[in-house]
């Protein structure tokens, strides 16, 4: 593996060799390589807790943006929720002009930082990227997510970050459930319009899923305290350890606290088990359970942090999705000596982001395709010794495209195994539905919004996983920040 140095040197040397931005044409941007992302040694990032990916230097961004085509249709953006002018941006860090470049994401976009760290960017805008289209891979199109990082990192980092400005206010109180990205993007747009905001935070930091579920080698926890200090900068509110629906029931901030309106990001925090023997015992946990010990509680930092966790030699991660490779990789970093992934489909069905899996692979998680685990084996004190898995192949599609997976006929095995982290989703958090009967929900618990985004109670909205179940950060953005236009609105009177 190459280092920065390495890599910021051959960026260097093929930079020179190119004429100037406004010269270039696009037989020269196609030969130009995509840029590796910068990171650390797998064999020692194992063993630390650091971001394993650097991020890329001045002379990668630039090189990277030359690769851009500049595509009059723009297929980049019609492949990005929030919409960002992704060609515009570009060429902004093509010319050297990065501060004109983040301008421009965030006209749209409030999270860069996080946003090119974790969202799938091969599956959103990258997918429609015409360089992409023409090498005919995905993971050769621009690599937009690390090109949105490197703008909103350097302007973190260089402290020249100005807050939204806030419009007069308005007189208007506006309460926010939940403090993940969609509540965050709501809440920055109803303090932009000038109204009271406060957020409502059931745990004791703030940030959600970004802070309780995302490890910190993917993202750091600094970060996201700086997005929620910028929030506070504008004057809106955080009240931590206070949960609606049993602190205060939702209807009283409206009758008794004057609040004229509310946004639900509350997510999806309801853990989903498999449903087979075994689960109950000592050493299986859900994947929220177990991140939140490592990130939350940092159960990694030994010296600093007494949090209590599961030392396990031999552990098996259920699932193939992000959420999957994050208790993958922390398991190593928790000290295991091999982690076992099961899928029950190919890793061409893997929903996990491409890199996220490919770092897996590299830092020694097992990959077990087309396996599922029918029993979780106990000992005698009812502690974790192994799993029956049984082996499957492919079927025909199902709803979401991917192919079914049918189980092979007497083909179970045994493997040992001392921990099972179960990470196959997560289903609505049910307390405000439960607590609130005026609000509506479907089948799956999924509270149930209009176009405007507004639940079946006036005046209060909802979006993010409590809407949509699993989502993308940027998607879930995209919905609070819909949600705050439709609200600002209604209580400026104009529908």
């Amino acid at each position: 593996m190459e280092t920065r140095e390495e890599l910021n040197a051959q960026a260097e040397a093929l930079l020179a060799k190119l004429p100037p931005a406004a010269e270039l044409k696009a037989p020269q941007r196609m030969a130009i390589p995509q840029q590796p992302m910068p990171a650390q040694d797998p064999k020692e990032r194992i063993r630390n807790n650091h971001e394993v990916a650097i991020g890329y230097t001045e002379a990668q961004a630039r090189l990277e943006a030359l690769r851009c085509l500049q595509c009059p249709t723009k297929p980049c953006v019609a492949g990005c929720p929030v919409g960002i002018d992704i060609p515009a941006f570009i060429h902004a860090i093509a010319e050297g002009k990065d501060s004109e470049a983040i301008g421009i994401i965030k006209q749209t976009s409030l999270l860069p930082s996080v946003c090119g760290r974790v969202c799938p960017q091969e599956r959103q805008c990258m997918k429609g990227c015409t360089v992409g289209k023409i090498n005919k891979d995905v993971g050769k199109a621009v690599a937009i997510g690390r090109l949105e990082r490197f703008v909103a990192d350097k302007e973190r980092e260089t402290g020249s970050v100005v807050p939204p400005a806030v419009a007069a206010p308005t007189g208007k109180k506006v309460a926010v459930i939940g403090s993940g990205p969609a509540s965050l993007a709501f809440a920055c747009d109803a303090r932009r319009a000038g109204h009271d905001v406060t957020i409502f935070e059931a745990l004791q930091k703030s940030g959600g899923v970004l802070s309780y579920g995302i490890p910190e080698f993917r993202l750091p926890k600094d970060i996201v305290q700086k997005e929620v200090e910028n929030l506070q900068s504008m004057g809106v509110t955080i009240r931590n350890d206070f949960i609606v629906g049993r602190s205060r029931p939702l209807k009283r901030l409206f009758e008794k606290d004057g609040f004229d309106a509310a946004f639900i990001g509350s997510g999806a925090g309801l853990p989903r088990f498999m449903g087979i023997e075994g689960e109950n015992l000592i050493g299986v946990f859900s994947a929220n359970e177990y991140l939140t010990r490592a990130n939350l509680m940092r159960a990694y930092d030994t010296e600093h942090a007494d949090t209590p966790f599961y030392h396990a030699k031999r552990v098996a991660i259920l699932g193939g999705g992000n959420v999957a490779m994050d208790a993958a990789r922390t398991a190593l970093r928790l000290g295991a000596e091999s982690v076992q992934l099961f899928y029950r489909r190919t890793m061409g069905e893997m929903p996990a982001r491409a890199e996220e899996i490919e770092h897996a692979k590299e830092e020694g998680v097992e990959f077990n395709l087309l396996r599922n685990p029918v029993r979780i084996l106990g000992d005698e004190n009812d502690i974790v010794r192994g799993m029956e898995v049984l082996c499957y192949e492919l079927g025909e599609p199902d709803a979401s495209g991917r192919r079914s997976p049918v189980a092979v006929k007497g083909s179970e095995y045994e493997v040992e195994v001392d921990c099972v982290v179960v990470a196959i989703g997560n289903s609505s958090n049910p307390l405000l539905p439960s607590t609130t009967p005026e609000l509506k929900t479907n089948a799956r618990g999924n509270i149930l919004v209009d176009e405007n985004h507004e639940t079946s109670m006036r005046n209060v909205y909802a979006g993010g996983d409590i809407v949509l179940g699993a989502a993308t950060v940027i998607l879930a953005m995209g919905e609070g920040r819909a949600a705050a236009k439709a609200m600002n609105e209604r209580l400026a009177g104009e529908r």
